[in-house]
């Protein structure tokens, strides 16, 4: 079987796309947060693949070529940080204070939930990276030699869970600042929750997309130091 998809250049795309597609209509029908098109597009793909026998590596193989378009989708999340510029210049000291905040405290409790589950040094490197976008995330796992694959996943599920649950928390939780809302959804959950915050408002997309740069960059650096706190 893995023979003859291996033959189809281009299956995993094709697979992936029409999942999302099926996704996307479910949405505009069942209007419910679980209803995700990106969460289903996955369930569905491994259903599809585990239905006929294909494993991962064929499907990666074929599907890769959508991974190579991540970054300069994430790049073109500047666009509304540009349109909110204003916005940026007039809160700029508590934009970047609520970003560091937020970074150390995603490395705090990474610390504090590794020790109390004593989790290996590479397992504890492994989700440092968690809350940032998958380029970055790929690149501090490796250099801080945790497993790559794992790190890709608590990205993934971090950034869907965003995307489900961030209005929701908000709600919840009394926050009607749009910034605020913003700087929160960009560093728990990068561009997945980023979608999110693009369809509550053009101010929480904008912060939203900066939360993810700079998330990112710090992390690099903070990442570094906190891996040699276990």
């Amino acid at each position: 079987m893995n023979a003859f998809w291996q033959t189809s250049a281009f299956f995993g795309i094709f697979v992936t796309l029409f999942f999302y597609g099926v996704g996307m209509v479910l949405k505009q029908k069942v209007k419910h947060p679980l209803v995700n098109p990106m969460l289903l597009a996955i369930i569905f793909t491994i259903l599809c693949l585990h239905l006929f026998g294909i494993d991962y590596r064929t499907y990666n193989h074929s599907a890769k070529y959508i991974s190579y378009l991540m970054t300069p989708a994430t790049i073109c999340l500047a666009v509304p940080l540009y349109r909110q510029l204003d916005a940026l210049k007039r809160n700029f000291k508590a934009v970047m204070f609520g970003i560091t905040s937020s970074v150390m405290i995603t490395m705090v409790s990474v610390l504090a939930f590794a020790r109390f589950f004593g989790l290996s040094h590479a397992s504890y490197v492994t989700m440092l990276p968690k809350s940032i976008t998958t380029p970055i995330g790929i690149g501090v796992a490796e250099e801080l030699g945790g497993y790559v694959s794992i790190t890709v996943a608590s990205i993934v599920i971090s950034g869907i869970l965003g995307n489900l649950f961030a209005e929701s928390v908000c709600r919840i939780f009394g926050i009607h600042e749009p910034i605020a809302k913003g700087i929160a959804i960009g560093c728990a959950s990068h561009a997945m929750g980023t979608v999110k915050a693009l369809e509550m408002g053009e101010v929480e997309g904008a912060m939203s997309s900066l939360s993810i740069a700079i998330a990112g960059i710090l992390t690099v650096f903070v990442a570094s130091v906190f891996a040699t706190l276990l």
